[in-house]
């Protein structure tokens, strides 16, 4: 774990993603020795570059969809997104290979350009899904948001992984990243398959999916096509009233405080996750493993926190109860301040575990309380807007 500027380096570039991140390895000769180290593209802070660049495409694209999301064909949006994750991820590897692992600043902005495309993606994708989980159970949302941490969790195990196995061999961190892109891959070409062939014909899913059809919602109807369900016929103008539903602007005033609340859990922990993780936290003597035992803790800890919601008596529901819990996170901030300058790493892990504890427990707490005692329609609406707010 050398510093970039130690000798003369000869030697290519390799990019390793790593939760939300982009971790860099350098590997060349100098003199006889061999070195692998994480520092050639910290002058571009790639954590903190590649989380900025990805935020206003995925907050631009998701304020349209949500804007119009009474008009837009659920299905094709949820597809659109899955299969844009899919390319992105394998755009990376035919750039690598075009480029033979050769990076610099044209490679950088090149990933950029990649980390937007999965901004637009996530806009699609994870709006569309919470919105189309919130007219059916508040458990499918449970699940459906484990599942975005337990990707964080596979993300950081494949990526100790591939340090633990390659770390030492010529080109290792190359390797590395081929076979971990690889994988994800493999993973969001299999999320295709499953959200085009498998999820609508779920006898419950297509149960809820017909009810909010019967409630008006006219963003199912290629769902339930594709479900095996015929669309329901047009309705006389009694019922029509009665399937009258709030605009996005009342919804929003009426969950003005759960739209504030996803933004205050997302603003405090990206304020500390991932950049300051990966750049802030000092020498420890875990060495070049610290920044990757805390990113891990940290989805472990969001893993676990959002399945404790499940049990009844723990499940925060109070709205008043739910900000103030929310706001006081904000003493996290100067922990971590401290905790880097004077603490050691086993204050910081712990410290790391409490974030994403609380970011996983509230983010399920929120979104499974919010869209309770409105109709299909205006759950859909409300979940694309809590979705918004938490970008």
């Amino acid at each position: 774990d050398l510093n970039c500027g130690r000798g003369r380096v000869f030697g290519r570039i390799t990019f390793i993603a790593v939760a939300d991140g982009c971790y860099c390895g350098h590997y060349g000769y100098y003199g006889r020795e061999f070195y692998t180290t994480y520092c050639v593209l910290r002058n571009y802070h790639p954590s903190r570059v590649l989380t900025l660049v990805y935020q206003p495409f995925a907050l631009g694209t998701l304020a349209i969809l949500a804007y119009h999301e009474a008009k837009i064909n659920t299905r094709r949006r949820n597809l659109f997104g899955y299969t844009l994750f899919f390319l992105s991820s394998l755009a990376i590897l035919v750039m690598d290979l075009a480029t033979s692992g050769k990076g610099g600043l044209g490679t950088f902005i090149g990933i950029c350009i990649i980390s937007g495309v999965f901004g637009v993606a996530d806009a699609n994708v994870q709006g569309g899904m919470v919105g189309d989980l919130s007219y059916m159970r508040p458990e499918f949302i449970q699940s459906y948001v484990a599942g975005l941490a337990a990707s964080g969790v596979i993300t950081s195990a494949l990526r100790l992984i591939t340090k633990a196995a390659f770390e030492n061999s010529q080109g290792g961190l190359r390797k590395g990243a081929i076979l971990f892109f690889a994988i994800s891959s493999f993973f969001e070409f299999l999320c295709v398959l499953l959200y085009a062939f498998v999820f609508p014909k779920l006898p419950v899913v297509k149960y809820y999916r017909s009810k909010a059809a019967s409630e008006g919602s006219k963003t199912v109807a290629s769902d339930l096509a594709a479900g095996g369900i015929q669309a329901l016929p047009e309705t006389d103008d009694v019922e029509s009233k009665n399937q009258e539903r709030l605009s996005n602007k009342e919804l929003l005033l009426q969950n003005i405080d759960y739209a504030i609340d996803m933004f205050l859990i997302y603003a405090l922990t990206l304020s500390i996750f991932p950049g300051f993780l990966s750049e802030d936290t000092g020498k420890h003597s875990l060495g070049s493993w610290y920044a990757l035992v805390l990113i891990s803790m940290y989805n472990v800890w969001d893993l676990i926190g959002r399945y404790i919601p499940l049990i009844k008596p723990l499940k925060l529901e109070s709205r008043k109860a739910l900000t103030m819990v929310i706001i006081s996170r904000v003493l996290l901030v100067p922990a971590f301040y401290f905790t880097s300058k004077y603490g050691d790493q086993g204050w910081m892990i712990m410290l790391t575990s409490i974030l994403g504890l609380s970011n996983g427990y509230l983010t399920v707490c929120v979104l499974t309380s919010a869209p309770k005692g409105y109709k299909g329609p205006e759950q859909n609406a409300l979940g694309n807007l809590l979705v918004l707010f938490l970008l």
